[in-house]
């Protein structure tokens, strides 16, 4: 009798527990949505800075040199370079965690679930470059293609936020999932045509560290300052071999392991033991401190916690808030800094800026809206139930903000000062377009539940 009143108390919060454990999609989208609102107002302070009576400052504060020595090797870069090449390592570390988990158990984790995404992302990269390409094809600014294919997932699950129910949660998941893959694509674009003459010894040391975290997956390591360490020696290498240093990031985070060392089921017969014993070393009010056997079972628990968790998890959840919060927000302060005192009409009449604004503004919606319909026409992928095709194309106008991503990308395709200008106000424009037009769109479009 006494055993039946606890079941329902007990068995529930086991079940949440267990849910937040294993469920991060909903917490992704949050966290995303908040970190979207903290780049936005930092890249409005760097507008306001670059267009103020000091200015100089802050073109004197990027262009700060900070040397960095191992051994007989030392680096010397500017601030600026260190957060594009450095913090942004970081940036790319959490992109492959999130990669490498939804390949596991999310959204591309089998053909039949990662069809639309990938298909409408491929879409969504091809179209807006061809475009851009047909407008800066044999020019100085032909190295910018790359430019208009990326997405910010920040800034646009952070627009659907502010959109709340109008919003279905199947199409916050394909937004989600189509800008992972939108980052593989990057990604690739990035070490295939963004990369400078290679040094083959210094690559040469990155695939042996590579190859040490890939082992020390197999047999088990599970410390995550191993593979924190291992991923500063592996960042200094690709640095230094020619090949972009946020490749490292991705690199890293594919060798992070995703086993469980328990299962939930153990987990929950821990759990409920260790706080019964919890709860019998305490009754009678004896202060923690001068109970060691109170003490013992909260560090079962908490190894208990840990076991069930992965190491992504636990790496990717450690690395989530401080990236989205400070190294994005930082890295758009130090690039969206774009002096508008010079003639904008002349701006909006270059190639490059019109190319931006033409793949980013066009090229997006109707490159993901026409590859899904491929998709579904040739039965590759369909489209999920309640999703319409007015508020796949509305999501498509959400794919062109670019700004992040696209603003990183320029850093690599332009040396040239007046190039690089054209290029951040063509994503600037093009991605609050993106996003006013998206939003206008969702609100306007009557959500109608799609026939099976």
């Amino acid at each position: 009798m006494n055993q039946s009143p606890q079941q329902p108390t007990q068995q529930p919060s086991s079940i949440h527990l267990i849910d937040r454990l294993a469920n991060p999609i909903e917490r992704f989208i949050r966290s995303a949505a908040s970190g979207g609102g903290v780049l936005m107002l930092s890249a409005c302070i760097a507008l306001a800075w670059a267009n103020s009576p000091y200015s100089h400052l802050y073109v004197d504060l990027w262009e700060t040199s900070i040397a960095v020595s191992v051994g007989n090797t030392a680096l010397s870069k500017s601030l600026l370079h260190w957060i594009n090449d450095g913090l942004m390592a970081m940036f790319f570390v959490v992109v492959g965690l999130e990669i490498k988990r939804e390949m596991l158990v999310g959204e591309l984790s089998s053909v039949k679930k990662a069809s639309l995404s990938v298909i409408a992302a491929f879409g969504g990269m091809v179209v807006p470059a061809l475009l851009y390409s047909l407008l800066n094809s044999n020019s100085a600014g032909s190295a910018g293609w790359g430019i208009p294919m990326a997405t910010d997932i920040a800034f646009a699950l952070g627009v659907v936020s502010l959109l709340g129910n109008r919003v279905p949660f199947a199409l916050k998941v394909f937004l989600t999932a189509l800008a992972i893959a939108d980052d593989i694509g990057a990604v690739v674009v990035i070490a295939l045509f963004y990369t400078s003459q290679l040094n083959l010894a210094m690559l040469f040391w990155a695939v042996g560290i590579t190859i040490l975290l890939v082992i020390a997956n197999r047999i088990g390591v599970r410390n995550l300052f191993f593979y924190a360490f291992a991923g500063v020696a592996l960042w200094w290498c690709v640095m230094q071999s020619g090949i972009h240093a946020t490749i490292a990031g991705v690199v890293l985070a594919m060798t992070i392991p995703a086993r469980q060392r328990i299962n939930a089921e153990e987990f929950t017969d821990d759990a409920r033991a260790l706080v019964a014993e919890f709860a019998e070393q305490t009754h009678e009010g004896t202060h923690i401190l001068a109970n060691q056997n109170a003490q013992s079972a909260v560090r079962a628990l908490e190894q208990s916690c840990e076991h069930v968790q992965t190491p992504l998890s636990r790496f990717e959840g450690a690395l989530h808030l401080p990236v989205a919060l400070i190294v994005m927000p930082l890295f758009a302060f130090a690039n969206a800094g774009v002096a508008l005192s010079g003639n904008l009409s002349e701006a909006f009449s270059n190639r490059v800026t019109l190319g931006i604004i033409l793949g980013l503004v066009v090229g997006k919606p109707i490159g993901i809206t026409l590859f899904c319909w491929l998709g579904a026409r040739l039965k590759i992928a369909t489209i999920p139930n309640g999703v319409t095709w007015s508020t796949l194309f509305a999501i498509g106008c959400l794919g062109g903000i670019g700004f992040t991503m696209s603003l990183f990308v320029q850093s690599l395709a332009f040396n040239d000062a007046v190039l690089s200008t054209d290029a951040k106000i063509g994503i600037f424009t093009a991605s609050a377009v993106s996003g006013l037009v998206g939003s206008l769109l969702l609100m306007l479009v009557r959500r109608k539940p799609r026939r099976s």
